[in-house]
């Protein structure tokens, strides 16, 4: 399967993807325990929580966009041996996206408003109390995530994802203690779990930016102040993060449309709609390394115009999400009791979400690799604007369309927000697969 002739063997391929998956493990498993703290406060804080850290996701997905601009840049610069170019484009990744968080955060403070009661529709006061104390704390963390998303990617690119693992961890060890001294002993509530993300993200950017400032590694950033604007390596960024933003910003401002539509069935549906997408996240975490690991292999082989073997990794790739999802996905199935039980949920809520995960584990099995890992190979190739134009499309007609037809029309409920997700995925993954089959990826070289 490997031999010496390939860019990347069994070792450096497990030792990509491996970490990538105790990393993202890490994230959301804390994510789940943080989520269970913030239920002892009450269904209204796990309610006002999970409405806002859905903006938030938006705003990771924004940055890591531009992540993945500068890792398929520097990646193809890598793989062409230029090492001084592919150094320029992770600096200028770092600071341009830097610049862009501070304007986010000014206009989400302006416009917090507006989120919460035009977005997120018809709240109950409660629910609008916890969101409202959670954003005005936890938006001033905006900076901190840009910084780690832009240095996870440039290490990623480095084929180094263990550093973004041990941050990860040491993140969330500060997340979890965090919330513990301001939830249980301070007894802050929904601000309390804001203060303590601040602390851990901001604790991970400083971190992140010393190890990059190490002159011994491939990609390292300069030690000065002074930002110079190289417009064509922004431009190359931004050719692919800007496409790979806008297709993974809208699908968060779907998923954010569709939070409004499910809080329209009150707060029973929107917390079970938030345990299934902690669960759902927890379910694709190999899925979703093998994703990752694409953009730096599939970047290398382009770089080094080797497209046989970016056909090749891919397929490696592929084979390997079904396998992990399978058996991943088939555990968290088993063990959703145990998991449901920790939530203090109703009975009637705990039916729900254990329905929602049933669908979503369904389709994760079966079509989750397709829909995601293929076109995350085709962007690494440059081939980033069909994607977002068929991602945009398949939102809005089954992520959306077919949610509302579900919910409302058909009776459904909230779980009809998960069953048009499915039709999502199985819409893309068919076109995706024709379009790598055709070949016609091989056209978008960056450099």
């Amino acid at each position: 399967m490997f031999d010496s002739k390939r860019l990347f063997n069994r070792k450096e391929l497990f030792k990509l993807i491996f970490p990538l998956m105790i990393e993202l493990a890490l994230t959301l498993f804390v994510g789940m325990i943080d989520s269970v703290m913030v239920s002892s406060v009450g269904e209204a804080a796990v309610s006002g929580v999970s409405l806002i850290d859905s903006v938030f996701q938006l705003l990771i997905y924004i940055f890591a966009a531009f992540g993945t601009g500068g890792a398929v840049v520097a990646g193809q610069y890598l793989g062409a041996g230029k090492r001084e170019e592919a150094r320029d484009t992770s600096g200028q990744l770092v600071w341009f996206s830097g610049l862009v968080s501070l304007g986010i955060m000014g206009i989400i403070y302006l416009l917090r408003k507006l989120l919460l009661t035009v977005v997120f529709g018809a709240i109950t006061p409660e629910v609008y109390a916890c969101a409202n104390s959670y954003l005005l704390i936890v938006v001033l963390s905006i900076p901190a995530l840009s910084v780690y998303e832009s240095g996870a990617a440039i290490f990623r690119t480095m084929g180094n994802s263990q550093i973004t693992m041990y941050l990860s961890a040491m993140m969330n060890v500060i997340n979890i203690c965090g919330n513990v001294f301001f939830i249980y002993f301070l007894k802050f509530g929904t601000a309390g779990a804001a203060t303590a993300t601040v602390i851990a993200r901001y604790a991970a950017a400083v971190v992140m930016i010393c190890l990059l400032l190490q002159k011994k590694r491939v990609l390292h950033l300069e030690k000065t102040l002074h930002y110079h604007l190289d417009g064509m390596q922004i431009r190359r960024i931004l050719s692919i993060g800007v496409p790979n933003g806008i297709e993974n910003g809208l699908f968060q401002a779907g998923k954010i449309i569709l939070a409004s539509l499910v809080a329209g069935f009150g707060t029973s549906a929107i917390t079970a709609n938030a345990v299934c997408q902690t669960v759902a996240g927890i379910q694709v975490i190999p899925g979703t390394a093998a994703q990752l690991a694409a953009t730096t292999v599939v970047a290398r082989c382009i770089g080094a115009k080797d497209e046989q073997q970016a056909r090749y990794y891919n397929r490696v790739l592929l084979l390997l999400s079904y396998i992990a999802l399978f058996v991943f996905c088939g555990l968290m199935w088993l063990a959703l009791p145990v998991i449901l039980n920790r939530y203090h949920l109703s009975r009637a809520t705990a039916e729900l979400t254990s329905q929602m995960v049933l669908v979503h584990t369904i389709g994760a099995v079966f079509i989750w690799p397709l829909t995601f890992v293929l076109p995350a190979s085709m962007r690494a190739a440059g081939d980033v604007r069909f994607a977002m134009v068929i991602s945009i499309i398949s939102m809005w007609v089954f992520r959306i369309g077919a949610a509302y037809l579900f919910a409302k029309v058909l009776g459904t409920g909230a779980l009809g927000v998960w069953l048009a997700m499915v039709c999502d995925w199985l819409f893309r993954a068919v076109v995706f697969s024709v379009r790598w089959l055709g070949g016609k990826w091989k056209e978008y070289r960056m450099i």
